[in-house]
């Protein structure tokens, strides 16, 4: 297949064009590369290229940033996403919109089906919603896949900032009362490579199986590294941000099942899978 990446620089967009390439013909394209909010260079570089496939990972995912940005966020995520929706249907090429946890509100306590209401609460999640939503009125082939609590080795994200701390510090507070699915690049790169081959078109959530709190893994991640700093638990409340952060992002894997995917494994050997592979390139 030929599989076009946008935001080919992100943590998730270069596990995807790294793994890719050994069974696909990949173009990989950075911000630099294509802009996305750039409707006239989309369909410049979509059209000359063809692909079979585009992975939309390109996003503005600065979370709190995004509370006083909102024009950019909704420049990106939301008309980004539809210059590179339409341009995709002009080729007859699928598209697979990359999501997030953050399009519902976090008040419930059981988890988020595909289909349940959407209640965005801060301008990212919003602006992440309006971007599927101009996905599904554009496309007639595409994925929307919501995936929470990115993590791998390239990029910012929570596992790389604890390793870093666990150098630094002899004791942290992390924060307990906000539940979710901690998601390897890598299991959620080869789930969207079973997806991709298929028509089966819809939304779907996809998170390594499972959840936990911030606390419970930076937990885990300390024992991977063996370390015996000193972790408290704390609340939310106790650590401020700008953007209100969901209480309870956890996701329902029902379409993976009822379409006859292979499940994402438990987080937790998803995270021993990290520190036995790339893991260990950030513990040296």
């Amino acid at each position: 297949m030929r599989v076009l990446v946008t935001g080919a620089e992100g943590q998730l967009g270069l596990d995807i064009a790294k793994l890719f390439k050994s069974r696909h013909e990949v173009q990989g394209l950075s911000r630099k590369m294509l802009d996305v909010t750039d409707d006239a260079q989309c369909f410049a570089v979509i059209g000359d290229w063809k692909p079979d496939v585009i992975i939309h990972c390109a996003a503005y995912t600065s979370v709190d940033l995004a509370e006083t940005n909102e024009d950019i966020a909704y420049k990106v995520n939301a008309m980004g996403s539809r210059n590179i929706a339409v341009a995709a249907e002009k080729v007859g090429a699928k598209i697979c919109y990359i999501s997030t946890d953050y399009v519902f509100d976090g008040t419930s306590n059981t988890p988020y089906r595909e289909h349940d209401m959407l209640n965005p609460q801060n301008i990212y999640g919003k602006s992440k919603r309006a971007g599927e939503e101009l996905v599904q009125s554009l496309s007639s082939r595409y994925f929307i896949v919501r995936t929470s609590w990115l993590y791998g080795l390239h990029g910012a994200n929570f596992v790389k900032t604890i390793i870093k701390l666990a150098r630094e510090r002899d004791g942290l507070k992390i924060v307990n009362d906000q539940t979710g699915s901690p998601t390897y690049t890598v299991d959620l790169t080869l789930f969207l490579e079973q997806l991709i081959k298929t028509e089966k078109y819809g939304i779907y959530h996809a998170s390594n199986s499972g959840s936990c709190s911030w606390f419970e893994l930076a937990s885990a991640v300390f024992e991977e590294l063996g370390n015996s700093i000193i972790l408290e638990p704390c609340l939310t409340k106790d650590f401020p941000r700008p953007a209100y952060r969901p209480s309870y992002s956890v996701l329902e894997h029902m379409a993976i099942r009822t379409n006859g995917f292979d499940d994402l494994r438990p987080w937790r050997e998803g995270l021993q899978s990290f520190f036995k592979g790339v893991g260990r390139v950030l513990t040296r």
